[in-house]
């Protein structure tokens, strides 16, 4: 077994910056645990982790698929969710992959503005099979937290359950993590947000991801699926100002690799909540911050560009 010779000064020089930051919690970890933390306060308490929720509902696909539940990807989602009689006629030609990578085609304009209809409407499932078809599903990429709904809501479907009690007995007890609150919406466990977990239980999954999928000596989520969902298959927002995106896999954001630091596949909630994991080096960061702005995300990633990364890159030393 090898673990990364880590710059511990390197970490440590993030510390002086993480309050003016609004930081909350920090954890750096790799093959042997947590190497690195730091709360404010000195506590670590469950609390919203906004978007990263789309990250831990893919895993929760994936476990699906191989459980026998989903078919898989490919799989139309008129074949689990019965479509309005006036939905527009491209809704039956989307599938799951298409919600995944965010390129439905569903109609959801300005970064993710109709979220907040669908949470005012009587059901959210049927405003997002209401909206028109605006692209080709797989052609175009629109964020689109309604679509993680729908997933949501497959899920539930296929499961026979709700979502967070297939997510308890297939992911979080097998991780050791049981302080866990999950939103729902009208019956259904929200699939974009919603979730809550402390920072020690968000790096768990974090270094299961890293670990393609493995968890004490135990296959919790198929080694393909993490490679696949953590693989970029559009430009996503590749180009966003200022740099808080990247391109996007399977409800995972993807980082190109810098001079400084190798490329990783990352979990984002709003304002800054960071999820990272570099399989290549089997290691995961954490980072959660107080919720402000969108923008103010990259107080957030720029530790993780900056330092917690650069800390790890390419150095390797084997363990006793």
């Amino acid at each position: 077994m090898s673990r990364i010779a880590w710059d511990m000064d390197r970490l440590e020089a993030m510390r002086g910056l993480l309050e003016e930051r609004g930081i909350r919690s920090v954890a750096v970890a790799d093959a042997g645990g947590i190497v690195w933390s730091w709360h404010a306060g000195g506590s670590d308490r469950p609390a919203a982790v906004y978007s990263v929720t789309k990250s831990v509902l893919s895993l929760l696909i994936g476990i699906s698929i191989r459980d026998g539940l989903i078919g898989g990807p490919d799989d139309r989602i008129a074949d689990y969710l019965e479509l309005p009689r006036d939905a527009h006629p491209k809704m039956a030609s989307i599938r799951i992959r298409h919600l995944l990578s965010m390129t439905s085609g569903i109609d959801w304009p300005d970064f993710d503005k109709p979220y907040w209809a669908m949470r005012r409407s009587a059901d959210a499932v049927r405003f997002v099979l209401s909206r028109p078809v605006a692209h080709e599903p797989g052609t175009a990429f629109a964020y689109n937290t309604g679509g993680s709904h729908l997933l949501a809501a497959i899920l539930a479907k296929a499961a026979g359950s709700t979502v967070l009690d297939y997510a308890r007995r297939r992911l979080f007890e097998p991780l050791g993590i049981r302080r866990v609150k999950w939103n729902a919406l009208h019956g259904i466990h929200e699939g974009g947000t919603g979730l809550h977990l402390s920072t020690a239980d968000l790096i768990k999954i974090g270094l299961l991801a890293a670990r393609e999928g493995e968890w004490e000596g135990r296959q919790i989520v198929p080694a393909e699926w993490i490679r696949a969902s953590t693989k970029p298959v559009t430009k996503g927002l590749l180009h966003y100002k200022p740099p808080i995106f990247g391109r996007y896999g399977w409800h995972w954001w993807v980082a190109d690799p810098e001079a400084n630091r190798p490329g990783y596949a990352f979990a984002l909630g709003f304002s800054g909540q960071y999820l990272a994991v570099v399989p290549e080096l089997g290691i995961a960061a954490a980072v959660r911050r107080t919720a402000t702005t969108r923008a103010d995300s990259l107080k957030s990633r720029s530790l993780i560009d900056e330092y917690i990364l650069p800390a790890a890159t390419g150095m390797k030393a084997k363990s006793n």
